[in-house]
């Protein structure tokens, strides 16, 4: 008999943990090939994690609520054949232990798989070894390289744990200073010298107020958007466009379509459409920031945020937008944005978006400031298409009519993205929606 490890599997660009929901097979269990073990979430989707062999399940690796790390166990089936990554076997380590065997099993995951910390950049500048869940902590919380150096280490070889740096913190929030290589040092004589802190207004609530707690992905998401501000410069270019053309064009195919394909056409697969051929155009939208270099992206995959029952949002992902025939990219957009609400969607749903697109308009709003989907550089919000009157150009003159006309808000990263690139870019989107066929075919 052999055993095999189940693994946290890599779930997408910038997601480096998942948070266990439940349990889905106990130990003893029989389980088949690609029958789920159990359920985790993200800060952008829930999921199952499959087994990759058929046998036993002999141990579970952590509880449920435990936070854990790509590629970390979660757990050991007992399998027939030969030998495949057999673990090894790890008596229960006492309260005392329990940290550093966790940081031994971080330091091997972390030598196979490159990727397990991809979101966090903090490097020790002595060599000293972190684990993924004390780096995310310390990025988390502010706390600087040097910083983290000085924290004293109760693991193995002066590691430094969790319960350390959870301590370090306590310390620090009780008002005791913060420990840098020079007052870990001093002498009980030498005072120490302390930054004076930033005061935070309390907010004041009655006796009357609700207090509401936020939602996990509620948490991470309000994370995620406070670092995209931190980290991008935002800028906003907006455009209006004339789309009366597509709405008499879809009024007078949708039946047809619907009939034909058994598929909605809505007008978010238009503007996609429309969307995906301008990054054609203007590549250097399609890109993402490392550091100093800029990495163009060779498929344009479009993420459409999408509104979940709760009120968040979540970012399924149309891959290869622009290979894809307006059929195509109708049957994506409504396959995706029917698992979102439903909760079924998978981790590569929402892996390697490239640009993002979000619809305000299904909410009343005519244009918004959207907040970049980092490591993305830009990001489009579609307005409400409202009926207005205008002025039509002729050749027998200009007169004022009523027409279709929404604005397109486009958000995007002035680090690398100029005004002049961003505002052709949404004028191009502009052109492809105003140029619309209206003896088009489906």
């Amino acid at each position: 008999m052999a055993k095999f490890e189940l693994t946290l599997p890599k779930m997408g660009e910038s997601v480096a943990e998942a948070t266990i929901t439940s349990w889905l097979k106990d130990v003893g269990d029989t389980i088949e090939l690609d029958e789920a073990v159990l359920e985790i979430a993200t800060d952008k989707v829930d999921s199952e994690v499959p087994s990759e062999v058929e046998g036993v399940l002999v141990e579970r690796r952590f509880e449920v609520d435990d936070v854990v790390q790509v590629g970390q166990v979660l757990a050991v089936i007992e399998i027939e054949g030969e030998d495949i990554p057999v673990v090894e076997t790890i008596e229960e380590p006492s309260d005392d232990t329990q940290e550093e065997v966790v940081n031994e099993l971080t330091e091997r995951v972390e030598k196979a798989q490159a990727e397990v910390s991809t979101n966090v950049s903090t490097i020790s500048s002595n060599e000293r070894f972190y684990s993924p869940l004390v780096k995310n902590i310390a990025k988390q919380e502010g706390i600087s390289q040097n910083e983290l150096d000085a924290i004293p280490g109760t693991g193995k070889e002066g590691r430094v744990t969790k319960n350390d740096i959870l301590a370090y913190l306590n310390k620090r929030g009780e008002g005791k200073g913060t420990v840098t290589p020079e007052t870990k040092q001093a002498k009980p004589s030498q005072p120490v010298i302390e930054k004076p802190k930033t005061q935070v207004k309390p907010v004041v609530v009655s006796g009357e107020d609700e207090i509401i707690e936020m939602t996990r992905m509620g948490k991470l998401i309000s994370q995620h958007m406070t670092d995209s501000l931190q980290t991008s410069a935002h800028v906003q270019s907006f455009i209006e466009a004339d789309v009366t053309k597509i709405w008499n064009w879809r009024k007078k195919v949708k039946d047809v379509f619907e009939h034909r394909e058994g598929e909605k056409l809505t007008f978010t697969p238009i503007f996609m459409e429309a969307i995906a051929k301008a990054l054609r155009d203007y590549p250097m939208l399609n890109i993402s920031i490392d550091g100093d270099k800029i990495i163009k992206k060779k498929n344009i995959n479009l993420g459409m945020a999408t509104a979940l029952p709760d009120g968040n949002l979540i970012v399924p992902v149309i891959k290869n937008a622009d290979q894809l025939n307006l059929v195509g990219i109708t049957k994506q957009v409504n396959d995706l944005a029917n698992r979102a609400r439903n909760s079924a969607l998978k981790p590569e749903d929402i892996q390697d978006g490239t640009y993002t697109v979000t619809n305000v308009g299904s909410f009343g709003s005519i244009m918004g400031t959207p907040i970049i989907n980092q490591p993305q550089v830009g990001i489009l919000a579609l307005g409400a298409i409202r009926k207005v009157p205008a002025v039509i150009e002729t050749a027998e003159g200009d007169f004022i009519g009523i027409r279709y006309r929404m604005f397109l808000s486009h958000s995007y990263d002035h680090r690398v993205v100029n005004g002049a690139l961003g505002g052709m870019f949404v004028k191009a989107v502009k052109d492809y929606l105003e140029a619309w066929d209206s003896d088009r075919e489906i």
